[in-house]
């Protein structure tokens, strides 16, 4: 039981036998650092089931914990707020139980149900770019969280590699590719097929104000522009099945499979299991037509199938075409049950979608939970705010979006030109210093999509997100990197502490600080899952790194002239950078051992 549990358990104890009340909920807070104290109980809510003078009732409830708390040293009351002091002997049994485990803050999987986590779900028509890069971060640290937190978690996508978009690739290679490859261009497959989309709306729009110049409506024009008419066509011999076609889409869509896993590579994240459209979009229609007799859907006059979700607060939505053809909610209503099917452990699914498709989410989840499907109430969409950069900051060739690629490139850059300013890589090797810029632009890139809340827009800074002092990723990566120096330069052998000795001593204000802010990893892990938000283990990993940093300034480590006080100081600089790595691994991110 950890000591908000016992300080909670033993007010309510005293509540009972001072007032003769239950008291539902105590609600605590840290102390400020004007007033002595470690933990703060909030006496004011209580007033709702006690009677009384919030100070007297303060005192009261205090004089209770010190005589019958062996760690509470004493207490005291400024109007509403009782301040508990805690006795140093609770930190250092804290610290000892700690300091050997190789797993902090991480719980075992105990759960039978499993999630499914899908992010990236990107077109196979064009690169990856920005916006797949914030969803990928924020998929794949939830992912990693919710695994820390005690989850067993399955890491998916779903690849839209079938439709309009890919023929276009498709078409304008076959005019204008001259048989060209990655291999014989030396371009990388996924950046060869954007090139193609981008080549195809060349011709489209030239096309279109040819028809428009010649006395053609624009509507008609654009409708009927014959390269766009000729996609179509390609499109349906797709779906017939044609050999020719199919035999180009499954070579240009294994150039882009092929690209996206460098990036992916790059990026340091991974999947359980791939899902394409083009096994997923017949999936659904099938539930539709049992939908359908059990009254759940209903049909038109025109043949198409819709529901009508005017009585939970939205619209009717259609389901099916009046052709017969299934919509994209369709195909995601069918995809959900089969992955159901497929992972017969799955208690819940988290969609990492932009916030554009809230809409799109809400009504697939009530769709499946009216379908009658279980795991339906533990659907969770990850909606998360677009991604801005400054005007004209790394744009990609085409000047249309910031390429994935590109981005960590440049990231990786602007980390080599920073650190060549400070001087800080001095004595390491070009090829040592090459992994560790990409370290520190990765680091910075990573850390400063995923500090903020994922429903929040960002306006993406890369020098900024490089800077050395503040709330970034290098600022933290140095922090550890400072760290491992201390650790090498303690001296050989393993830093034992006597707790006996140590309990005869005061601890330090700053070696407090530090022990109350590692306790709280274990329940910021478990936050963060609850909320599926890294940010909240982002800022917990600063707000660490940052009281280490104090704890450094302000009391003498190594030069510490008490053996046991030196140890424990050695100890907790160890473990502080211990929870770094642990946190950062969460976020995907890597921290050096020196820089």
């Amino acid at each position: 039981m950890n000591l908000k549990e016992v300080l909670r358990s033993t007010i309510k104890e005293a509540v009972i036998s001072i007032f003769e009340v239950n008291l539902p909920e105590v609600e605590f807070q840290p102390t400020r650092k004007d007033f002595e104290g470690d933990i703060t109980v909030v006496v004011f809510p209580m007033l709702r089931h006690i009677k009384g003078n919030p100070a007297q009732i303060g005192q009261q409830i205090g004089a209770y914990l010190e005589e019958t708390v062996d760690v509470v040293s004493g207490y005291n009351v400024v109007k509403g707020f009782l301040n508990i002091v805690i006795d140093d002997s609770f930190y250092l049994d804290f610290f000892n139980g700690i300091k050997d485990s190789t797993d902090y803050g991480y719980v075992v999987n105990t759960s039978n149900d499993a999630v499914l986590v899908e992010y990236s779900s990107p077109n196979t028509n064009k690169p990856l770019h920005l916006g797949h890069i914030r969803n990928i971060l924020l998929g794949y640290s939830v992912a990693e969280i919710l695994k820390a937190s005690g989850k067993k978690v399955y890491k998916t996508q779903i690849v839209n590699d079938r439709g309009i978009h890919i023929c276009k690739s498709m078409l304008a290679w076959k005019k204008y590719g001259n048989g060209e490859t990655p291999e014989s261009t030396g371009i990388k497959g996924d950046k060869l097929v954007g090139n193609y989309y981008v080549a195809f709306d060349q011709t489209y729009k030239a096309e279109v104000a040819e028809m428009i110049a010649g006395g053609c409506a624009k509507d008609k024009a654009e409708k009927e522009a014959p390269i766009l008419l000729e996609a179509q066509k390609m499109l349906r011999k797709w779906e017939a099945g044609d050999s020719e076609v199919v035999a180009l889409w499954k070579k240009m869509n294994q150039w882009v499979y092929d690209g996206f896993d460098v990036t992916y590579d790059n990026l340091g994240v991974d999947f359980d299991k791939l899902y394409f459209e083009s096994d997923t979009y017949l999936l659904g229609k099938d539930v539709v037509a049992d939908g359908l007799e059990k009254g759940i859907f209903y049909k038109k006059e025109d043949g198409s199938v819709w529901i009508d979700l005017t009585d939970e607060g939205l619209d009717e939505k259609i389901v099916l075409r009046s052709d017969g053809t299934a919509v994209y909610m369709t195909q995601d209503i069918g995809t959900a049950i089969q992955r159901a099917k497929d992972y017969t452990d799955i208690g819940g699914m988290v969609y990492t979608v932009g916030n554009e498709q809230d809409y799109h989410f809400k009504v697939l989840f009530l769709i499946l939970k009216k379908l009658g499907f279980s795991w339906a109430d533990s659907l969770y969409h990850l909606s998360y705010g677009m991604v801005d950069l400054p005007s004209g900051k790394m744009k990609s060739r085409e000047g249309t979006v910031v390429d994935a690629d590109d981005l960590m490139e440049d990231m990786t850059t602007t980390a080599a030109n920073i650190s060549e300013e400070l001087g800080k890589l001095e004595g390491y090797s070009e090829t040592e210093k090459q992994g560790l810029y990409q370290m520190i632009g990765l680091g910075a890139l990573k850390y400063y999509i995923l500090k903020v809340d994922p429903k929040k827009r960002i306006l993406f800074n890369p020098e900024e997100s490089v800077d050395f002092q503040g709330n970034t990723g290098p600022f933290i990566q140095y922090t550890y990197a400072r760290i491992q120096s201390i650790l090498r330069k303690a001296e050989s052998g393993e830093q034992v502490f006597d707790m006996e000795s140590l309990k005869a001593l005061r601890l330090h204000e700053k070696e407090k600080e530090l022990i109350k802010q590692l306790q709280l990893f274990p329940e910021t892990i478990q936050l963060a899952a609850e909320n599926y938000s890294p940010a909240l283990l982002a800022n917990y990993t600063y707000d660490l790194v940052k009281e280490f940093n104090s704890f450094y300034q302000q009391v003498s480590i190594l030069g510490e002239l008490n053996q046991d006080k030196k140890a424990l100081r050695v100890q907790l600089s160890k473990k502080v950078g211990e929870v770094v790595q642990s946190a950062f691994k969460l976020l995907g991110i890597e921290v050096p051992d020196r820089m």
